[in-house]
Formats: structure tokens, sequence, C-alpha cells
């Protein structure tokens, strides 16, 4: 096939003016935002292409021979693909060790070469990174796909072969014409989940230790226009930069927004190291940051990228440096979780459960954040169906095809058994000073502590879920 680069038209994320920098009573000031040079040029003088790439090898084309159902748009141009997710493709292989790896970062990849030495049985691996978050998703009546690469080994048919048992298809991929060439970087990621005898866990991943896929092939393959104009959301993590050149990554955005396309971006761990990476790194996160529809961050990486400790004021300083950015969405653990738009916050306390694994949480946590956001939900409603997603995928174990399924879903908001501490929510939010409106889920109807609360009760949110959740279920059965 073709290749194909894009030069869509560049947002102007880092020509903005810059927030006020005057620090806030009680905490430092916030990060500024980046000023970068312009993106640098390859030797004489051309540009690197701003190809939104995905290397694949001849096992996704293998996929769309036999019949697995390809993205893109309908006859009449409507978007039929709810959402997307962008690299990150990868095999967990999932095992049991008396200890957890070394820190020091060559005995820990001495470690994982020692593993890879001697492949383990299949009974230990799942499809794991971004297939978690198209699991949870297409468990809720979503239409998903992926765009990543994967070998033509075991481990990439074995994950092509499940996202085609779960219904999610591979989208946008083109032949690699330099294969053999390219070999090491088609490879499928591995990514070996470690579990020592307290059931903590422990990662290794050869993304850990080197540059990104692309960098090794010259012209990196791409993605045309037609997918991402099926797209309704484009969802990207910081671990994307482990696979891909940070340009790739900033026009994947771009693509997908002149495509109409909403773009949800999750720094997650990597969003520090980013903040303070390459010139490259660094122009890439602010454009995702400023760009993107939806922000999805814990409260820690949010004081990562704002240096401000109370989340909902990161949230705030976040969403006032977007220039597209909607809702910045704050995962709080076993706390609950908290959505800041431009006119309202709103709060959610988690559920109470038995916590068996916490791998894959925040992936499920996300897709229901994809769900209320194409549905139109209220944003508590919103918060409670993540944290509900996100509880019943801790009480299994494990993540990939392990995530929460959706009877357990609707179980935990029939219980509607919630983690409440009044306290913690008065606190975030008396520190906000905007003359805005507060919501927060309660297990009962009461008045609120002051004109600008609103309690909302979790029966009202739940007896509004619940029919749009049957009808998925339904349909899930019927379709099976």
């Amino acid at each position: 096939m073709a290749l194909q680069t894009l030069n869509p038209h560049r947002h102007a994320a880092a020509v903005s003016p810059a927030p006020s920098s005057v620090p806030r009573r009680g905490h430092p000031p916030p990060h500024p935002l980046l000023h970068l040079p312009p993106r640098r040029r390859l030797a004489g003088g051309a540009a690197r292409p701003r190809a939104v790439a995905a290397a694949v090898s001849g096992a996704v084309n293998e996929a769309r021979r036999r019949g697995a159902p390809q993205g893109g748009g309908g006859e009449d141009g409507r978007k039929d693909t709810d959402l997307a997710t962008l690299g990150n493709l990868c095999v967990d292989v999932v095992l049991s060790v008396p200890q957890l790896p070394p820190a020091p970062r060559e005995e820990r990849k001495a470690y994982m070469e020692r593993l890879a030495a001697s492949p383990p049985d299949q009974k230990f691996w799942e499809a794991g990174g971004n297939c978690n978050l198209a699991f949870a998703a297409a468990r809720l009546g979503l239409s998903c796909s992926t765009l990543g690469h994967v070998g033509e080994e075991i481990y990439g048919k074995f994950l092509l072969d499940v996202l085609q048992a779960e219904g999610i298809s591979v989208v946008g991929m083109l032949e690699n014409t330099n294969a053999a060439a390219c070999r090491q970087a088609y490879e499928t990621l591995l990514c070996w989940v470690l579990v020592d005898p307290f059931q903590k866990h422990g990662f290794c991943s050869v993304a850990f230790f080197a540059m990104p896929a692309v960098t090794s092939v010259k012209s990196p393959l791409s993605v045309g226009y037609d997918s991402y104009s099926s797209l309704k959301i484009l969802f990207c993590n910081g671990y994307a930069f482990d696979e891909f050149f940070p340009d790739v990554i900033a026009s994947s955005i771009d693509c997908a927004i002149d495509s109409g396309t909403a773009v949800f971006f999750y720094p997650g761990p990597r969003g520090k190291s980013l903040l303070h990476g390459t010139l490259d790194e660094q122009r890439a996160l602010e454009h995702a940051l400023r760009l993107s529809d939806v922000l999805l961050l814990t409260s820690d990486e949010a004081e990562a990228l704002t240096n401000i400790r109370n989340p909902v004021q990161a949230g705030q300083e976040l969403l006032k440096r977007g220039i597209r950015t909607k809702q910045v969405v704050i995962k709080m653990g076993s706390k609950g979780s908290i959505m800041v738009t431009k006119n309202t916050i709103s709060c959610a306390p988690a559920f109470k459960i038995d916590v068996v694994d916490t791998v894959g949480c925040g992936d499920s946590f996300t897709a229901a954040i994809a769900f209320g956001f194409l549905h139109d939900l209220p944003a508590v409603n919103t918060l409670t169906l993540a944290n509900a997603v996100g509880a019943a995928t801790a009480t299994g174990c494990g993540a990939g095809r392990n995530v929460a399924r959706l009877d357990t879903v609707l179980q935990l908001l029939r219980e509607a058994d919630l983690n409440e501490k009044d306290t913690l929510w008065t606190e975030l939010i008396e520190g906000n000073s905007l003359c805005i409106e507060v919501s927060i889920l309660s297990g009962m109807a009461r008045n609120g502590f002051s004109e600008r609360i609103v309690h909302v009760p979790v029966t009202k949110v739940v007896s509004d879920l619940l029919p749009m959740l049957e009808a998925v279920l339904e349909r899930n059965a019927v379709q099976a």
C-alpha cells in the first residue's frame, strides 16, 4: 500500500497567551506553560513527517484479510466508531515471583532479559495496555478500535485473536514495505507483570529501556484522514511516547481535531518525566494538555503538572491553560473522583468494595468517562458510573479480558454503598474562590453546606443509569 504522510493544519497551542503566573495563597506558583522553539528539522532541511504513525506487520493485515471489522466513516459521513486508542498495545505476562525485580535500571533490564529467554506458558498471557480500555468500553456497548503495532510472532497473533474475539477492530494499518529491515521494531511489546506474595506489583518492559519503536523506521507509516473521520473519540496516554516520536503524537491529535474527533489524554506516570524531558517531548506534552477535550489524571499527577496540591484547584488550572479543554477528571483512588468544567465542580465518592487487584482500574474508569461524554450525561452521573466500572475491575484478578463486566457494574450500582466522607469534599472545595456550582454525590438527599453546593442522591443517579446499562446488557446478550 502507498505511504501517506499527513500535514494537517497545525493548531497553535504554543502561541496562545500564557496564563497569569501570580501565585495563589497557600501553595507555590503553578508551572508556567511551555513556550518552546519551533519543531526541529531533520538533516538536510527536511522537516520530520507529521505522520499519524502506526508501525505494523503483516499480522495485522492478515487479520484484515480474515475479515476482522475495520473502521471507516459510514457512507453518509457519520462517525461509526465510538472510541479508538493510539498505541500501547501489548501482551501482559503475569507471573507470581518471590520478590519484585530490583530497582536499578541495569539490574532490572537483566532481570527482564532472563524472563524473556524462556517464554512462559500461554495461560500466563493477557492482552494489556490500551486493550484494557478497549475491552471495558466495548462491554459498555461502545464500538471500539485500536491503532498500534504488533508483530508476526506468537504474541502478536495471540493479541490479534483476543482483540477480534472481544469485538475490537484494528484499523488504519498500512503494509510495512521494509519489514525485514525493521523486524526488531515490529515485535509485539511485552510487559512482565510481576506479583509478589504480598500482592504488590512490579512491571518490566523493553519500552522502559529503549527508544520509541518508530525510531528505527526512517519513514513512519501513516494513517489517513478517513480513519480519523470515522472516530468520535481518540484516546492517547503518556505510554504512547515509548512507541512514537513526539511529533507523531502531536500530529495524531491534530488529525483528530481536524476530523471533528474528540481527544482524550491521560499523561499517566510518564507525565512528570515528559515535563522535564527533551524539547520535543515537552512540546508534545503541552500540545496534548492544551488541545485535548478531556484530561484524565490522578491527584498526584495533577499536582506534578501544576505544582498545586488541591486537586480541584489543579483541575481548574489545567482547564484554564487549555485551549479546547472541556473536562478535567481527577482520580482520587479509594476516595472517589472529581470532574472540573468551566462552570461546575462535581465530586463522587467511591463504592465500598473488597479490593482484589487494582491493575486495569484506571483504564476501566476511563471507559466510563468516554461513555458519559458520548451520551452527554450529567457530570455526577458520569463519575458515578466511572467509579462503579473501576471498582468492578478491582473486585477481579488482573486486567485484559478480566476487566469489569457489566453485570458486576450493575450490582454495585444497585447496592449503592458509598465510601462517604463529607469532610474530604468540604476541604477540597473550600479553597475554590470561583462562584460556580458544586455537585456532590450523596447516599441521601440533604441540604448542602452552602448555597452553591448541591447534594445529588445516589438513588436518583442510579435510577437514571440503570435503564441505559440494562439495555446494553440485553443487547450484548443478544449479540453473543
